[in-house]
């Protein structure tokens, strides 16, 4: 299977969302959430469900964090849950450099 990334620009407002869903494949809230998002220089990033403003619920099993780029390059971002519900979501994206500011 190939893998899409998507391509942003700096300073671009990403939504990135997980689904966390059951063994069986249906769509669960988790008894905790973790969203950790690295980004090009391998700083990383966790938000926690219900302790800081992200992530947000938008229905059962799935969660979003809207984050703003600041470098250039790929960032990578992982939702994992664990307790009721326990499951993992992963992605990544490119952040184009700025051909007009340097």
């Amino acid at each position: 299977m190939t893998e899409t990334i998507n391509s942003y620009d700096t300073g671009d407002l990403v939504r990135i969302t997980g689904l966390l869903a059951s063994a069986a494949g249906v769509l669960t809230d988790p008894t905790t959430l973790v969203a950790t998002v690295t980004d090009p220089s391998g700083i990383t990033t966790t938000y926690t469900y219900g302790s800081s403003a992200f992530p947000i619920r938008v229905s059962a099993g799935t969660y979003y964090v809207d984050i703003t780029p600041t470098e250039p390059g790929h960032w990578a971002y992982r939702f994992q849950s664990t307790g009721t519900g326990q499951a993992a979501d992963e992605g990544r994206f490119w952040v184009r450099a700025s051909r007009v500011v340097v």
